[in-house]
């Protein structure tokens, strides 16, 4: 059976699901491996999750480390995926509120920040962080999951974290004081919007990163 798990995302990246442009998502380790530590299997170099015990059913990270330096002896550690495996499926937490109108005052119904044109309610908004499970409208099953350097994103993966190209040769990053700012590299683009989230240097330190490709399913 597969589990379901919930996911917390901005409201940028909940309009890129919506629309069908954001097809991954990328979420630094926890406890990022410490040097010298690599892949247990060299032939597969963080390249694929391996079910490191799959009696227990769990998916998780192999990595090895040697016990000492030039031993030749090594110890292994498991690092469980937080998101699941594929075929298991993420709820969305976003931006939400519980509303009213005078017509039905018995009635409640769920409004949502980011593409809900059914109201003009204009706030104020919980954050995605409260949101329950049954107040949620976007369910996304989880097609592969893997390990790997931030600063080794490809151009066809930046495109697919959500960013599209708003003109010939170029793509959105953001905006600053002075307006819009684009690149010719989807990649650069997507570095500025990592370091807009995650905070000024996020993309310079290179984390090992979770990459958590789905798709969006009906509920």
């Amino acid at each position: 059976m597969p589990t379901e798990k919930p996911i917390l995302f901005n409201g940028p990246m909940v309009r890129a699901i919506l629309s069908g442009q954001k097809t991954v998502t990328r979420r630094v380790l926890k406890n990022q491996m410490l040097a010298g530590w690599g892949i247990a299997d060299p032939a597969h170099p963080l390249a694929t999750i391996t079910s490191a015990h799959p009696k227990k059913g769990k998916f998780s990270l192999l990595i090895r480390r040697e016990i000492y330096p030039d031993s030749g002896k090594f110890e292994h550690d498991v690092i469980p995926s937080p998101y699941g495996k594929p075929g298991d499926r993420l709820w969305v937490r976003e931006a939400w509120a519980r509303i009213r109108v005078a017509q039905a005052p018995d009635q409640e119904w769920v409004v949502y920040r980011e593409g809900d044109n059914r109201t003009d309610y204009g706030g104020p908004w919980k954050p995605g962080i409260h949101m329950f499970r049954k107040d949620c409208r976007l369910l996304l099953e989880i097609t592969a999951v893997r390990v790997e350097r931030l600063q080794d994103i490809s151009e066809a993966q930046a495109r697919a974290e959500g960013i599209s190209p708003i003109s010939t040769g170029r793509f959105h990053c953001g905006h600053d004081e002075e307006g819009q700012i684009t690149s010719k590299s989807p990649v650069t683009a997507f570095a500025w919007l990592w370091n807009s989230i995650n905070g000024e240097g996020g993309w310079a330190e290179n984390p090992w990163v979770w990459v958590v490709e789905f798709k969006r399913v009906t509920q």
